[in-house]
């Protein structure tokens, strides 16, 4: 059902643990009716990855001053050193922490040493550098204002395009971070493969949201201007721009490092974190029109940017002709009236409710494909029940 090539959904071939052998534990006495919020994401589990990064930070700078030209470079190792202080380690972190996370659940006590655990954070690192970067791109892409309650990178000291760059140099980085630590695991052309396929599919998920914008744009205030936001778009833009890196890919690289190399336990993990993507987008859209910017670390845009977002679809699809029009007239302009008008014909469409209800009928669907995943083949359901935990009434 979800597209995907072969070589990352079975890119565990070959792969191992890192210094004992191959085992997934036993699971016999999972808990599969409800999540659980006993293991993952413990405060020692926080503090064990967050301890981890200063040595990350320091050797990526180091790196740069390394070069011939290293009292120029000076500089920039203390400009990268800045750049990734501000935009990697100040997130939730949920998608690093899911993958060490989910390794421990995957494997065998013994394996935990502290060598294994170690590279397990190192490896929840590279998708939260994966992450920022795409998120400095975004925001300037975007033009927003705001990110985790502070002014996103681009409005830094003036920095402007230059962040752009940046986000370039934070990519950079997953893959120097990869190669000093992972070169020698026989995993690490799996690790390689996943991340750079994950990253062409959420830039893609990225295109497809700004050209629909774009299209939008063009046409605006024309009659039938908001005709192609409909869910099917609005499927294919979640599932390549969100699903993929901040829900399978955590996953994956975790599966990847524990050796698992059944590709039904793939698949099996890909449609049920594809599903909960979908859902986090949902949740994100319509966060980004109601939710509490102090909670949730940034002002929307959504609906002056003219994206094709949950709501807007959702309200095309309830709305009389006469709102129709009045919407194809006020979305996609930044102006607080016209936004306004945007945001009272969804309250008068009940658009809140509309949420509430998919958001009970979606966790109830997703317990019962949880439940219906191989357990006794290796993958325990408290790898997804603890994602649903996080995921499931957020309201950041």
């Amino acid at each position: 059902m979800y597209g995907m090539s072969s070589r990352l959904a079975v890119s565990s071939r070959g792969a191992a643990v890192v210094t004992t052998p191959c085992m997934c534990r036993s699971l016999s006495s999972a808990d599969t009716t409800a999540p659980s919020k006993t293991k993952m994401y413990n405060k020692d589990q926080k503090r064990d990855f967050m301890a981890v990064f200063p040595d990350l930070v320091r050797d990526l700078a180091h790196n740069v001053e390394q070069d011939p030209y290293s009292d120029v470079n000076k500089l920039l190792s203390k400009h990268l050193s800045k750049c990734i202080q501000f935009n990697v380690p100040n997130g939730k972190k949920n998608r690093g922490y899911a993958v060490p996370a989910t390794y421990k659940l995957l494997t065998p006590a013994y394996s935990h040493t502290d060598q294994n655990l170690r590279l397990a954070n190192i490896l929840g690192w590279c998708v939260e550098f994966l992450q920022a970067f795409l998120l400095v791109a975004d925001d300037i892409m975007d033009g927003s204002d705001t990110r985790r309650g502070q002014p996103c990178w681009y409005k830094k000291d003036n920095l402007g395009l230059t962040a752009f760059n940046d986000a370039i140099l934070l990519e950079t980085c997953v893959y120097s971070l990869l190669a000093k630590h992972f070169r020698d695991q026989p995993y690490y052309q799996n690790l390689l493969e996943s991340l750079l396929e994950v990253t062409k599919l959420t830039t893609m998920g990225q295109a497809l949201d700004l050209l629909s914008a774009d299209s939008f744009n063009k046409q605006r205030g024309e009659p039938g201007s908001l005709a192609t936001f409909d869910m099917k778009r609005y499927n294919a833009i979640v599932k390549y721009k969100t699903s993929y890196y901040s829900f399978f890919l955590p996953v994956a690289l975790a599966m990847n490092m524990a050796g698992i190399k059944d590709p039904e336990l793939y698949l099996q993990s890909k449609r049920i974190l594809l599903e909960m993507g979908h859902f986090f987008q949902v949740q994100d859209d319509f966060l980004d029109c109601f939710g509490d910017p102090e909670i949730t670390g940034k002002k929307g845009t959504d609906i002056q940017d003219g994206k094709c977002s949950w709501l807007i679809v959702m309200a095309l699809q309830r709305a009389s002709i006469s709102q129709k029009v009045t919407l194809e007239a006020n979305y996609g302009l930044d102006d607080p009236e016209k936004i306004e008008i945007v945001k009272g014909i969804y309250n008068d469409i009940k658009i809140s409710k509309i949420y509430e209800k998919y958001e009970t009928v979606f966790y109830n669907d997703i317990k019962i494909h949880i439940q219906q995943t191989s357990a006794a083949k290796g993958l325990p359901h408290d790898v997804f029940n603890n994602i649903l935990e996080k995921l499931y009434k957020r309201n950041a």
